[in-house]
């Protein structure tokens, strides 16, 4: 429905999702830090036990006022279908007791106290103030943290040893000698200058309550949490399946999923070699990639070089793509490349916040010791972080206001839909010419063969099937993991460890990445034969964008019910 203006309307069903969304947000200042607002910003959430009880209520009372609703037009649909496979899955994983656990090593509670300051402004003495407030709250969250950890482990779901020792070590170079909170301290500055001696000490008395909290817990780890993990680092099938509809809003078949992992890796690397052809005739895929990393048209040295590179990257491709391949609106036309604060090995992604006074973020966690960089490998991981991938995905969504409810724009968030889709952009712009340079081409397929690996030593550890014969077949062990990876994948050592440590604690969530990639590919291809000649590529991506990053079998019912004619009602509909 739209109103004279012809602008839609608002419907019963966008204010139940907003008034979710918007106790949602009064219960998590660490959210309220992501949208940009000035409130609460000297808190933590409740990561106690309580605090996620509070979390899954709130969402069977908002399913409960969402129940008699019916959806005035598509988005209605599409909301409705969303929020009750999201919302139900969040009651499931907590009353299993999966919800509570985050132990590992890059996505615990550890990593989210931390990490909120990447994302708090810092320009005004009031800020920087704030800032130490919220340092001295850390040593209660991580207390109410500990007490979540322990209820899972009480109700059988206990972390594996290995990702407690992960946990272990890198927090301990957030507290060690120039490691994060010694950085953040010497980095403080307004204008440019530095802090002046009382907001300064007033930080580093914040920064030593945080710094002795945080070493406080790797004690804890330890003592008290080590002695209770398993040795076991599989979480068995039936809990993978789990936390696999987590990442993906949909229910896959593993063993499926599982071959054609294999199969999707044997393509690609075929590509390789085809690519490594064009590198040195008679050229292996790794003597090409030997080649290309020998080559200083490729070299970058010093993470300033690197900042630089990235953000020229990103701009160039947004003033490529806009008005030609995307609608891209006037704020989304902005992203900042940042070197992380932190050394994990990981390249992520932080949205705008609400009024895009803070635009979003690319942020490469580089390692210690590594200070050369190979742009041959990383062009699409710029692509995949900025333009198209996930700044356009994100940023878009947020900027639709006129369209889509607050829940939608910055409340739903599904790996397999957003990974997928950045994915997708990487594919999408070597579709498009921009990876033609033979180089450039090899680095899309290694990025692309990495997640293939991925869903093959994700399934396969965490499901018990049996590992390639290329490493002795029979059960997945670390090794095996770590030997499959490394003959599959041109990577440093420290992003290398970084990787295989992930699959082995979060299960799920890197396979999200190629399994989300072939649903929109494969989506793409189902609209393109439904409409032949009327098929136009922008149109699909502005219809998709606009969804927003809701599972995967909500996203392709609802494109399907925008952009292919039917008699039937449509299937968003029927699943609400």
């Amino acid at each position: 429905m739209t109103n004279e203006e012809g602008l839609r309307e608002r419907s019963p069903i966008d204010d139940i999702a907003d008034g979710y969304f918007d106790d949602m947000a009064a219960m998590s200042p660490i959210l309220l830090t992501e949208l940009g607002s000035a409130d609460r910003q000297d808190e933590y959430d409740d990561f106690s036990p309580a605090g996620f009880r509070a979390h899954r209520d709130l969402a069977a009372s908002a399913l409960d006022r969402l129940a008699p609703e019916q959806p005035r037009d598509l988005v209605d649909a599409v909301t409705k279908a969303a929020m009750r496979e999201r919302l139900a899955l969040e009651i499931e994983l907590h009353d299993s007791g999966a919800g509570l656990l985050s132990l590992n090593g890059i996505a615990s509670g550890l990593h989210a106290i931390r990490s909120v300051y990447d994302q708090m402004p810092q320009e005004t003495l009031d800020q920087w103030a704030t800032i130490a407030r919220r340092l001295r709250a850390v040593p209660p969250a991580i207390a109410g943290w500990f007490e979540a950890q322990q209820a899972a482990i009480d109700l059988g779901v206990r972390p594996a040893e290995r990702q407690v020792r992960l946990l272990v070590e890198q927090v301990r170079s957030w507290v060690a000698d120039g490691g994060f909170f010694d950085e953040f301290l010497a980095s403080a500055r307004v204008g440019g200058e530095p802090l002046p001696e009382e907001v300064r000490a007033d930080l580093a008395g914040g920064v030593a309550i945080a710094r002795g909290a945080f070493e406080g817990a790797c004690d804890r780890l330890e003592a008290d949490v080590l002695p209770q993990a398993t040795a076991t680092d599989a979480v068995g099938r039936e809990r993978y399946l789990l936390h696999s509809r987590e990442f993906l809003g949909s229910t896959i078949d593993l063993e499926e999923t599982y071959q054609w992992g294999r199969d999707e890796l044997a393509r690609i690397e075929q590509m390789m070699r085809d690519t490594a052809e064009r590198i040195r005739p008679g050229a292996s895929i790794d003597e090409a990639i030997e080649i290309l990393n020998a080559d200083p048209a490729y070299q970058l040295h010093g993470t300033d070089a690197l900042r630089e590179w990235m953000q020229a990257r990103a701009d160039e491709a947004i003033a490529a793509l806009s008005g030609v391949h995307f609608d891209i609106p006037e704020p989304v036309r902005r992203i900042e490349a940042c070197i992380a604060p932190t050394h994990d090995g990981g390249i992520y992604y932080t949205g705008p916040s609400e009024d895009f006074s803070r635009p979003g973020r690319m942020w490469w966690s580089v390692p210690e010791g590594e200070d050369s960089f190979g742009t041959w490998s990383e062009l699409t991981t710029v692509y995949h972080e900025g333009v198209p991938g996930h700044h356009l995905q994100i940023a878009q969504t947020a900027a639709r206001s006129d369209l889509l409810n607050r829940w939608r724009r910055f409340g739903a968030w599904v790996s397999g839909n957003g990974e997928g889709w950045a994915l997708y952009a990487e594919w999408l712009m070597g579709e498009l010419g921009f990876m033609d340079d033979p180089g450039n081409r090899m680095g899309l397929l290694d990025s692309q063969r990495l997640r293939a690996t991925r869903v093959v030593i994700d399934i396969g550890v965490h499901c018990g099937f049996e590992a390639p014969e290329e490493v002795g077949g029979g059960a997945w062990t670390f090794e095996k993991a770590w030997d499959f990876f490394n003959a599959h994948v041109a990577m440093s050592e420290g992003q290398a460890r970084f990787e295989v440590n992930r699959y082995f604690g979060w299960p799920g969530q890197a396979p999200a990445y190629k399994i989300g990639q072939r649903l929109w590919l494969g989506l793409r291809e189902e609209v393109r034969d439904a409409l032949g000649d009327a098929f136009d590529l922008k149109q699909f991506h502005r219809t998709a964008l606009d969804i927003g990053a809701v599972g995967l079998d909500v996203l392709r019912a609802a494109v399907l019910d925008a952009l292919v004619p039917v008699e039937t009602p449509p299937a968003a509909a029927q699943e609400a």
